[in-house]
């Protein structure tokens, strides 16, 4: 009997473990982390002050890849359905602060921080194509042996989960995109476009403060210790590359996604208007949306529970 039981709780641990799917290694903080510049330093303190604003349990891992280290921040139980969240541009996976208590509570979270942008990820090895970035995901999606996953992106993020579904390398079962940059129609020209154009030749305290009031319809709901990351991320180096290829998905390329899709936008949306979601329903055979009230393009945090109320009820749907 004793063997039998200790044979049954081997068989069970060895069940977890095939959950988690995560290599040890990948736990261990490469020396770029352990031994930074002292810019990337102080970056760096401001990203973990950024993530303990998640109300939940994390951990940090660090997948090599062709084009560099990949660091991924990983929550929720193991044995989850993956959710892998896309942040936008200039931001890194710490933005989704607002969201992930509430979705990792039935989901396995995987926050890549893009490798072109601020975060803990490291670029050694430069993508030289929209192609090449897309494999990068697929990359990570391979070491972490992810068969099938969600995709949830914000902004820039929701313009290359949508890349990565029209890929087809790895199943997509759902695709929430909140407010996706020029995925569905060009960015509507208007005042705060051009306030943005004006604002980079600013002060970046100054630029950044202004940016944000265009972006969010309170900014004085986003955290302090995320709105400091956020501005020391404009200090560092980095090389974000691919705007220009950013250009939206025909009707004929949206229609080929088979894959259930939410498009979510904020009716003061500076990247977003209700012809999105429009275009959406009319092109993509299973799509769904709504206009959040009194939401920016940030509407991830101007209303946050709204959205990740919807995000949860589209993830659950049969």
């Amino acid at each position: 009997m004793t063997i039998f039981r200790s044979a049954i709780i081997l068989f069970m641990l060895l069940l977890l473990c095939n959950c988690n799917n995560i290599p040890e290694a990948y736990y261990t903080e490469p020396e770029y982390i352990k031994n930074p510049s002292p810019k990337n330093a102080a970056y760096f303190k401001a990203y973990d002050d950024a993530l303990s604003l998640w109300d939940t349990d994390v951990d940090e891992i660090y997948v090599p890849t062709t084009y560099g280290t990949a660091h991924v921040i990983v929550s929720g139980p193991s044995g989850g359905e993956p959710a892998v969240l896309l942040h936008g541009m200039d931001a890194s996976s710490t933005s989704w602060y607002p969201n992930v208590n509430a979705i990792s509570e039935d989901y396995r979270i995987y926050a890549i921080d893009l490798l072109i942008e601020p975060g803990k990820s490291k670029m050694t090895n430069e993508p030289e194509s929209v192609d090449d970035l897309i494999n990068w995901y697929h990359e990570i999606f391979e070491k972490l042996k992810l068969k099938e996953v969600n995709l949830i992106g914000a902004s820039r993020g929701g313009w290359i989960a949508t890349n990565i579904a029209l890929k087809k390398k790895i199943k997509v079962k759902k695709m929430a995109l909140l407010s996706p940059a020029q995925t569905f129609m060009w960015i509507p020209p208007s005042q705060d476009l051009i306030k943005n154009i004006v604002y980079t030749l600013s002060s970046d305290e100054k630029r950044m403060h202004q940016v944000l009031n265009t972006m969010s319809k309170n900014v004085d709901n986003i955290d302090e210790k995320y709105l400091k990351q956020y501005y020391l991320g404009t200090q560092v180096d980095e090389k974000n590359k691919f705007v220009a290829s950013m250009m939206p998905y025909s009707k004929k390329e949206l229609s080929a996604l088979d894959v259930p899709v939410l498009v979510l936008v904020g009716d003061d949306d500076m990247i977003n208007n209700p012809k999105s979601i429009d275009i959406a329903k009319e092109s993509i055979k299973d799509a769904e949306g709504e206009v959040i009230s009194q939401a920016g393009h940030f509407l991830s945090i101007d209303q946050a529970e709204i959205v990740n109320q919807m995000i949860i009820e589209f993830l659950n749907k049969n």
